[in-house]
């Protein structure tokens, strides 16, 4: 249902953010394509309540939200702001059964903004799954804090379906206390633009961050991925993996930052980009970053731009697969790796058959 409306003009999310649209002159936006963005309806549509009629479940209760949530900026969070959306916070205590937040931005042109705040407290425990979905011309802003107290943990999964016409905009930043254990995991697939800002903050080290991401770009799709993962203290530990799958002339982007200040010794990082080329015309770009200051950590990072292994296709051949069968077979193990991570709530939307196309969004 539209909240706002206004004459179509090219620059109207701009003038929403109040601010102009990053171009190629930004460094982190300089391969992203957003004429979708620049396309897109004046409307403000309003944001259903994911958990309207549901009893949420013991130990999880609402919290007044605060004024204005932290983001990691930038335009995006701009753009999320200005557009006023309400804030659904949570608080939640003690081990709590798994939680789903869903949003679906309809085939109605607009922008839909979502701000979401979670705080968990010390020792408490959450499997939490968000679901966006869209299947028209329209863009998700979407905007999420989370604050994991000492001896926390969160399983947290973002789960993307959209469609050639829409765009999907989320930043989240999670800080982590120390004992604090975080399992974040992101699949997006099907979107004309995806751009993901996760950002994760150890803000006093002693915690452990396992980051999994996937993306499929098919057609002219973009998905552009900008990680920062930052330790505050000592002895923190990251293991982070980002794949892609680009198809057509599909385009996928990702810059990942680690900062390990001087504070941060005895820190264990690890971070790899995989990336999967199915076409001569698709295109990744990816840029792992580590910034270490302290001289006693284990931090590794690594890039791989590859196609399927012929040695494994002849391997399947071999045994009576056809080729076409056996690509798949290897598609389905490529992705099923980071799938897998997900909470066990995606497995109702059927995420590996979806995002590959198998089945209907």
């Amino acid at each position: 249902m539209p909240l706002i409306s206004a004459e179509p003009q090219t620059s109207w999310l701009a003038q929403v953010a109040g601010a102009p649209l990053p171009g190629r002159r930004h460094e982190a936006w300089r391969f992203t394509d957003l004429a979708l963005l620049q396309a897109v309806e004046p409307v403000v549509l309003a944001a259903s309540d994911p958990l309207a009629g549901l009893e949420l479940p013991p130990g999880i209760s609402r919290i007044a939200p605060p004024t204005e949530l932290r983001g990691p900026g930038g335009w995006l969070q701009q753009l999320n702001q200005a557009a006023k959306p309400q804030v659904l916070a949570l608080q939640v205590s003690g081990e709590v059964g798994p939680l789903e937040l869903a949003w679906d931005a309809g085939s109605a042109p607009g922008l839909l903004p979502l701000q979401v705040r979670l705080v968990l407290e010390p020792g408490a425990s959450l499997e939490l799954l968000q679901v966006h979905r869209s299947s028209g011309a329209n863009v998700t802003s979407m905007l999420s804090e989370v604050e994991l107290a000492e001896g926390s943990e969160l399983k947290l999964g973002v789960l993307g379906l959209g469609n050639a016409q829409a765009s999907l905009l989320a930043q989240l930043v999670i800080r982590q206390a120390p004992a604090s254990r975080l399992e974040l995991t992101t699949a997006t697939g099907g979107w004309g633009l995806v751009r993901l800002e996760p950002e994760v903050e150890q803000t006093r080290g002693e915690a452990h961050t396992q980051l999994r991401s996937l993306q499929l770009v098919d057609g002219k799709q973009m998905a552009d991925t900008h990680s920062r993962v930052v330790f505050g203290g000592p002895g923190g530990e990251l293991d982070q993996l980002h794949k892609v799958v680009a198809d057509g002339a599909g385009r996928s982007v990702f810059n990942g930052a680690v900062q390990v200040p001087q504070a941060a010794q005895q820190t264990n990082a690890s971070q790899l980009s995989r990336s999967l080329l199915l076409s001569d015309r698709a295109r990744v770009d990816t840029k792992p970053e580590l910034e270490i200051v302290a001289d006693d950590v284990k931090c590794a990072h690594g890039a791989t731009v590859s196609r399927l292994q012929q040695n494994e296709l002849f391997y399947l051949q071999s045994r009576g697969i056809g080729a076409d069968q056996a690509a798949r077979l290897l598609l389905r193990g490529y992705c099923d790796e980071v799938l897998r991570a997900m909470p066990a709530a995606a497995g109702a939307w059927k995420p590996l058959a979806t995002l590959l196309g198998e089945s209907n969004r």
